[in-house]
């Protein structure tokens, strides 16, 4: 006897309608889309993909680890989908794949293995044996593995749909941006001002102490290390380590659940912490991982992708060996359609149900290279979140690189991407320690128009930063020559070389006065060169107030008090907090000096070029000056008749002319100021070489006039008209 639809329901509802006998469970067809787990008619529709499994189950797994097999008996387009009557949200489930086990295809289907749902909104548990994971046995070529991972692997679990709104998305343009990288714990773990209950949770960054230093503090948004549900890598766990960073993701849905203050409110918790920030005029921002997975290479554990349809995830050779460009023992396909789906599925469902404003993208030259071949600013993957109609709209930052040289492509990315700049890092970097041309460093300071100019796009698609979270903090690069990476546990190994840092005459912490004094200011010099350069300044979290890892510059695995914020700030950590603000309030109350596009010397109101260059005897520049390497000073003139910008609340801001002065030379300098065609006075408004920033000398200085720099110093002078 046939089944008829009644009018306006769902028209996959009564399709393939079958008993499985072993539960004597009713399972309705429902629908292939959306994937992942929903509730409806009085269930859950489960919906995985995979082109390569001859049978899917769906696991419900009660609360005493018992388990019940659900056959999804019907496929449509490659997806496994089945509405299972009674389930509610809150059930922990996952999924068996019955298929081909054949590693010489890069095929490992195992059904003894219980997986993840790539579209769990949340994931509960960790991975706990590692023996139990893999599905190989001996030899990751070998055969299959019988032992059930059920009990020492992560569960997906339903969600409920909705949750607290997350506020009006504050839209800030990216000339006045200013980006502030943290890790959600790490901010708050150690923040006296945050109740014990909260601190390393999204409610901890969500409280009015954390958010006040924010606000204080003048950024515009914050980019948040991985939230993402994350998995310790195999070689952690044999070591009894865990993933601090949370660069090893299991879950693109599931908000970290390590991160809740209460067990299975992660999504909520997320949503409130965002709405949080919102009220603050704060923009949220994602690191996304879509490059690699948890997984790792062909000897790691099965938990989700590996075992549903490898090759549809990842990029492999034709041995059947899986191919790696991020260092991390896989790469995901960016070529793949289900691939490209779940990025842009993922993304989605961030930025229009959670409230997330923009993402950086980890590693992002692989998603430009489907098939592991040359990189393709045009590729499917790009181009699927830039014509997105709710995508396009998010603020996108990619990490031009990955673990090859031939993804290095700082500066080749498409007209909708803005990039970390880390040619800006290592001049600017090189530029206070010496060992940069002045050419070099007005190339940063006017926006990297050499990157960026000729593609029709704007300075402040520019990322520019100093430090990162991999890497030296502010405090470390003025205070180590080396890494020192020993309690990583792998025996300094791990972590760059290169990190053009400069220690100022010892290794390390000391008490040296002289050294003391030249770190500070050498600091103060990085962070306002970063504030005052034409671009979107990231800072990173703890910089502002001296944080150290000791010289640790890959702390990855170190949840503790190396990595986590120090909020007893010491006297040192009080002066470099307010230089910061001073800057940084700088730079919001000017818009000169924040330009929307790149200097081209046009003709300003005022009859002068927009953007001068001058040398230390106050003339300009002239063309072989530029290539003196022995030149240490440099004069930037930024005509600022025609800059204004208006506040939220309508108020037109109108800017005022600056001159900066930067010196990298060890010796004082005397440096003549512009003459009078370029304003009567000069008025100082900051200076390195003190403590706070405030003028040394707060006196207007005359057009003309000479002014000494000392020794490795920056002096910003406004020039009113």
């Amino acid at each position: 006897m046939g089944v008829t639809a009644h009018f306006g329901e769902d028209p996959w509802k009564y399709r393939g309608m079958a008993t499985r006998p072993a539960s004597d469970t009713l399972v309705l067809a429902g629908r292939p889309f959306p994937l992942g787990a929903h509730s409806e008619a009085g269930g859950v529709r489960f919906a995985v993909t995979s082109a390569v499994a001859d049978a899917v189950e769906v696991c419900l797994i009660s609360d005493d680890g018992s388990e019940r097999r659900i056959d999804l008996i019907e496929r449509t387009f490659g997806v496994w989908h089945g509405l299972v009557p009674g389930v509610t949200p809150g059930q922990k489930y996952g999924y068996r794949v019955h298929g081909p086990y054949d590693p010489s295809r890069g095929l490992r289907c195992n059904p003894a293995k219980l997986l993840v749902d790539p579209y769990a909104r949340k994931i509960a548990g960790r991975l706990t044996d590692m023996d139990a994971a893999v599905g190989y046995v001996g030899d990751p070529s070998g055969p299959e593995s019988l032992i059930d991972s059920l009990g020492s692997v992560p569960l997906s679990v339903v969600s409920s749909p909705g949750g607290p709104d997350t506020g009006i998305k504050p839209e800030t343009p990216f000339e006045e941006s200013v980006f502030y990288e943290l890790h959600v714990k790490g901010f708050t773990q150690r923040h006296p001002g945050v109740p014990e209950a909260l601190r390393g949770t999204y409610l901890g960054l969500a409280h009015p102490a954390a958010i006040e230093h924010l606000v204080r503090l003048g950024v515009t948004g914050v980019e948040l290390l991985p939230v993402h549900s994350f998995a310790d890598e195999p070689s952690l766990v044999s070591a009894g380590r865990h993933n601090y960073w949370g660069y090893s993701p299991l879950g693109y849905f599931a908000p970290h659940a390590g991160y809740a203050s209460e067990p299975g409110r992660e999504i909520e918790e997320f949503r409130t912490m965002v709405a949080a920030l919102h009220a603050a005029n704060i923009e949220v921002l994602l690191d996304v991982v879509f490059n690699h997975t948890c997984e790792g290479g062909p000897d790691g554990p099965t938990l989700s992708f590996r075992g549903l349809d490898a090759p549809a995830y990842y990029l492999h050779s034709p041995n059947g060996d899986m191919a790696d460009i991020t260092g991390c023992g896989n790469t995901l396909d960016a070529g793949s359609p289900a691939v490209v789906r779940l990025v842009t599925d993922s993304l989605r469902y961030w930025t229009a149900e959670l409230g997330v404003d923009g993402f950086r993208f980890d590693l992002a030259s692989t998603l430009g290279r489907p098939g592991g071949g040359a990189f393709d600013r045009d590729s499917a993957m790009l181009t699927a979140i830039t014509t997105d109609p709710i995508l396009s709209r998010c603020k996108l930052i990619a990490e031009p690189w990955d673990a090859t040289g031939d993804g290095y492509r700082v500066g080749e990315f498409g007209r909708q991407w803005t990039e970390w700049n880390g040619i800006y890092r290592d001049d600017v970097r090189d530029f206070w320690r010496g060992n940069r041309s002045v050419r070099d460093l007005a190339y940063r300071l006017s926006g990297s128009s050499d990157l960026y100019a000729d593609d029709l796009r704007r300075p402040w698609q520019s990322i520019n930063f100093i430090t990162a979270h991999d890497g030296f903090t502010l405090r470390d690069l003025v205070s180590y020559n080396n890494k020192h990476n020993e309690a990583n546990g792998e025996e300094n190994r791990d972590g760059t070389n290169d990190n053009r840092s400069w220690n100022h005459g010892e290794e390390g912490e000391t008490t040296d006065p002289e050294v003391l004094e030249l770190r500070a200011r050498q600091a103060r010099n990085l962070f306002a060169t970063l504030l005052l350069s034409t671009g979107t300044p990231m800072l990173t979290a703890g910089d502002e107030i001296w944080r150290t890892q000791q010289g640790n510059n890959n702390a990855y695995c170190l949840d503790n008090e190396t990595s986590w914020v120090n909020w007893n700030l010491s006297t040192d950590a009080e002066s470099m907090l307010a230089f910061a603000r001073r800057a940084v309030h700088l730079r919001a109350n000017s818009p000169a000096l924040r330009q929307p596009e790149f200097f081209e010397g046009r003709t300003t109101p005022s009859g002068d070029p927009d953007l001068i260059w001058f040398s230390a005897d106050g003339e300009e520049m002239a063309e072989t000056t530029w290539f003196d390497e022995r030149r240490h000073t440099l004069g930037m003139w930024i005509d600022g008749s025609n800059s204004q910008s208006r506040t939220r609340d309508g108020e037109v801001i109108k800017d005022h002319s600056w001159l900066l002065l930067l010196h990298s030379g060890e010796s004082p300098v005397d440096v003549v100021l512009p003459g009078p065609e370029y304003g009567v006075t000069f008025d100082p408004k900051l200076d390195t070489s003190t403590r706070d920033g405030s003028p040394a000398n707060p006196g207007a200085l005359k057009a003309g006039s000479r002014v000494t720099l000392p020794g490795r110093s920056l002096l910003l002078l406004c020039a009113p008209r």
